[in-house]
């Protein structure tokens, strides 16, 4: 940011505020002046500057009013104290007011130019930590977060389903937050001031996992001391989340469509049967329809559980939403490992956002909890992030499942280049929703360039 930044200098001294714009300069900043506080105000109301250089004593109000002043912009800039009068006291004060230094005359230029970049920087990474905040804020849906089309979607997805009252089977990869989904359902359903539990099917012994969801009573097998409700008993006039459920063995799948059919159970190990009110969300990583062919999943049970079922997207395919999602995880990793780490490059993110992820947010997590352990400084870098992201390069390959020979589909010949460059453009926009950014970024190409293929169709 620093190349980039407009400083205002205000000081009465023209000889010296002079030297200041031309030190500045030299630096590749863009420099305004003003010659007192009023007139700095006046050019405030109209420009917003990432850094103010002011001296404390100037005609009419003093630099510390122009620092309160500065306070109340909708973007607060950087502040920097001058004075010929270096007192303790005044260093104080300046501080407490919200400067973020305090420089005496003569100037030290050295200690200028430091200052100024510390300044800059400080406020490039407050501006960061409130960007990331507003993101959160913004698309955060009981936890799951994102503002992608396709998370959009599934948010409407959910607030739908939670109306109904049936049983809900979520699918999607390994890793994208099928339990998250689950629970935002809950929470959205008449049934959010009852338990959520959630049972994972295929950790559970097979022999056990009939105890585990049913209840027994007491003596009904081997080490069964005491009678044991059973998680449908304890999810009583809540949500029970069945994870994993093409891992549930055959019998059990029996079951399981006995108590969808009428709400009924029975213990193991007891006579009569028990009514329950639990709604059911089953979730998997598999294809059910594949393993119904295969005999692992009951084809009744899958129609029973489809009639309201949705997916939850892959990352790949949520475009910014990598971004939202790792402002999420350094905030959350870096308050619990390492509070300095608070933001990460740009050149980091962009390797974030050209990996495919198959591991999905899950693996977002592992690496950003892995690149806060190891950033050790305000700012996660290129090679904090796992070895596997950091050599990852995307080319014109396979992507989605869509070969770049499906650009040359139907042509008899193979047209110009410039008419495939302009495909490939198009196809990367339809791939990120119509965002030109992150198309551009896909790309390696500028904004510019990006508009001039698409003005040129």
């Amino acid at each position: 940011m620093a190349d980039a930044a407009l400083v205002l200098v205000v000081e009465d001294d023209s000889g010296l505020r002079e030297l200041i714009r031309e030190e500045l300069e030299d630096e590749n900043f863009t420099v305004a002046e003003a010659g007192d506080a009023e007139s700095a105000a006046r050019w405030l109301a109209e420009r917003s500057p990432d850094l103010i250089i002011s001296d404390v004593r100037l005609p009419g109000k003093s630099g510390l009013g122009l620092l309160e002043h500065s306070r109340s912009l909708p973007v607060p800039p950087a502040f920097l104290v001058i004075t010929a009068f270096g007192t303790v006291e005044q260093a104080v004060s300046a501080l407490q007011h919200g400067a973020d230094d305090f420089l005496t005359k003569p100037l030290n230029l050295d200690h200028l130019r430091l200052s100024v970049r510390r300044a800059l920087e400080r406020r490039s990474l407050q501006a960061e930590i409130a960007r990331y905040r507003q993101m959160l804020r913004a698309g955060d849906f009981h936890g799951l977060i994102g503002r992608s089309a396709p998370m959009r979607q599934l948010f409407e997805q959910i607030r739908r389903v939670a109306r109904a009252s049936g049983p809900v089977l979520i699918t999607g990869e390994s890793g994208v937050g099928k339990e998250l989904a689950a629970r935002a359902l809950h929470a959205e359903s008449s049934r959010r001031d009852g338990l959520f539990l959630a049972v994972n099917c295929a950790g559970i012994p097979p022999e056990l996992l009939e105890s585990e969801l049913f209840g027994h009573s007491a003596g009904a097998f081997t080490g069964a001391q005491r009678t044991r409700k059973g998680m449908f008993a304890e999810a009583e006039g809540g949500t029970l989340l069945l994870d994993e459920i093409g891992e549930m063995p055959g019998a059990m799948q029996s079951k399981l469509l006995r108590i969808l059919q009428d709400g009924r159970m029975r213990p193991v190990g007891e006579d009569r049967e028990r009514q329950v009110d639990v709604r059911i969300i089953a979730a998997t990583n598999r294809d059910p329809e594949s393993d119904i062919e295969t005999g692992r999943f009951r084809a009744d049970l899958f129609y029973r559980l489809e009639t309201f079922s949705f997916e939850v997207p892959p990352l790949r395919r949520r475009g910014d939403d990598v971004e939202l999602l790792t402002a999420h995880f350094v905030a959350r990793f870096g308050a619990a490992a390492d509070p300095r780490v608070r933001g990460i490059t740009p050149a980091a993110l962009a390797r974030l956002r050209a990996y495919p992820f198959p591991g999905n947010v899950r693996e977002l997590s592992n690496a950003i909890e892995r690149a806060v352990t190891f950033a050790g400084g305000s700012e996660i870098q290129i090679d904090h992030l796992p070895e596997r992201i950091r050599r990852h390069r995307r080319a014109m390959q396979d992507l989605d499942g869509m070969a770049i020979d499906g650009l040359l589909a139907g042509d008899e010949t193979p047209p110009p280049l410039r008419e495939i460059e302009q495909r490939y453009v198009r196809f990367m926009l339809e791939r990120t929703d119509g965002n030109k950014r992150r198309a551009a970024e896909l790309l390696g190409i500028g904004r510019r360039t990006l508009y001039r293929y698409l003005e040129e169709e």
